[in-house]
C-alpha cells in the first residue's frame, strides 16, 4: 500500500515514517521543512517537497501517486503561538487540511488519520479526558484541529472517507536507537529543555508556579513515547479498513509532575539539572491527563514505552548523540 505522510518531516511524522517501512508499507513524505528535518525522513521512504497551502502542487502530487492512506501531521502545533498569531492556526491549518482533503476525496483516498490534540478540551469535566469529553478549544491551535475533525465527518457523510482523529497532549522521547529524535529551532517542551540543561547548553529550568493542588505544588502533565504515537496512528490506519470512523484520546492516564520530570532527568543522566521557580502562567491547568482505554479496549493498542523513565532514557539517548540535532 502506498502511505502519503504530510509533516512526515517533523517529529511525530518522521516516527511515524520508520515504522511505517519498518513494516512494508510504500511511503511518500511531503513536507516543506519550515519546522522538519530532511534527515529525520527514513532513506526508503520518497520525499516530496512542497506547501499544502499550494493547492495546485497538492493536486500534482495526487496526480503522481496513487495513495491507499493519508496520515497528515503537516500543521503549526503551538499552543501558545497560537495565541499570539491566531491566522496561523485558523487560517493556515485549516486551508492546508482542506486543499488536502479536496484532493483525497478528487482521488478516491479511502483513508485518513488526523494528529489531532488534546487541547480540543480547554476545562474538562473529568480527569483522565475520554472522548466523551464535550469539546471546547482551548486556543486557536486547538480550535483548527476541532474544524479538521467536523471537516473529517462532512467527507465521510458526502464521500465515505473513513477516517480517525487522534487527541494527545505531549509527545516525548526519541527513537530507541537513537538516530531520530525531537529537534526544534526553539525548543518549548520540558524535557528536552531539561536535558539541554543537563548537556550544559542551558542554565536552568524554570518551574512556572509550585503551589498547585498537586501531591508536589507543581503542574501535573501527560507524557507518550512517540514511538507509541507513531504505533498508535499505524494500528488505526489498519483499524479502518472496516469502515467506521473513529476518535480516540490517547496518554499515560496518571501523569508526571513538573518536579518529576525534573527529578528524573537529574536521575537517567546522571548530571545536576538547575531548576528555578517562577510565577505562573496564564491558563495553566493544575491537571492534564488523557484516557486511552477506549483504543485499548476496541484495538488492542498498547504502549511500549509507558513509563516517564524510559521515556526520558531515549530521549537523552538522542540529545547525546544529536547534542546539535539534525544540524549536527
Amino acid at each position: 500500500m502506498k502511505i502519503l505522510v504530510t509533516g512526515g518531516a517533523g517529529y511525530i511524522g518522521s516516527h511515524t515514517v520508520e515504522l511505517l517501512v519498518q513494516d512494508g508499507y510504500e511511503v511518500v513524505v511531503f513536507d516543506n521543512l519550515s519546522t522538519g528535518h530532511r534527515r529525520a525522513v527514513h532513506p526508503d521512504a520518497q520525499f516530496v517537497a512542497g506547501d499544502l497551502r499550494d493547492a495546485a502542487r497538492v493536486d500534482k502530487l495526487f496526480l503522481e501517486h496513487a495513495f491507499d492512506g493519508i496520515f497528515h501531521f503537516a500543521s503549526y502545533t503551538l499552543v501558545g503561538e497560537s495565541m499570539e498569531k491566531p491566522w496561523l492556526y485558523l487560517r493556515d491549518n485549516v486551508v492546508a487540511a482542506s486543499y488536502l482533503l479536496e484532493a483525497a476525496v478528487r482521488h478516491d483516498v479511502g483513508r485518513f488519520v488526523l494528529s489531532s490534540t488534546a487541547n480540543l478540551f480547554e476545562n474538562p469535566a473529568t480527569i483522565p479526558i475520554a472522548e466523551t469529553e464535550r469539546v471546547i478549544p482551548g486556543s486557536p491551535y486547538g480550535e483548527s484541529k476541532a474544524a479538521i475533525e467536523r471537516q473529517l465527518e462532512w467527507m465521510d457523510r458526502l464521500y465515505g472517507l473513513k477516517h480517525c482523529a487522534l487527541r494527545y497532549f505531549n509527545a516525548a522521547g526519541a527513537h530507541p536507537n537513537g538516530h531520530i529524535g525531537e529537534d526544534h529551532a526553539v525548543e518549548t517542551h520540558l524535557i528536552p529543555i531539561a536535558l539541554q540543561v543537563a548537556l550544559g547548553q542551558r542554565q536552568q529550568v524554570t518551574i512556572y508556579g509550585d503551589d498547585y493542588d498537586t501531591p508536589d505544588g507543581t503542574c501535573m502533565r501527560d507524557y507518550i513515547h512517540v514511538v507509541d504515537l507513531a504505533s498508535a496512528h499505524i494500528a488505526v490506519f489498519n483499524a479502518l479498513a472496516d469502515g467506521k470512523s473513529r476518535k480516540y484520546n490517547l496518554g499515560n492516564g496518571q501523569g508526571s509532575s513538573v518536579k518529576q520530570v525534573i527529578d528524573t532527568a537529574r536521575e537517567v543522566t546522571g548530571r545536576p539539572v538547575a531548576s528555578v521557580v517562577g510565577p505562573r502562567r496564564q491558563g495553566d491547568p493544575a491537571r492534564l491527563m488523557a484516557d486511552s482505554a477506549r483504543i485499548k479496549a476496541e484495538l488492542g493498542w498498547t504502549q511500549a514505552y509507558p513509563g516517564l523513565r524510559a521515556i526520558i532514557e531515549t530521549a537523552w539517548k538522542w540529545h547525546q548523540s544529536h547534542p546539535n540535532g539534525y544540524a549536527g
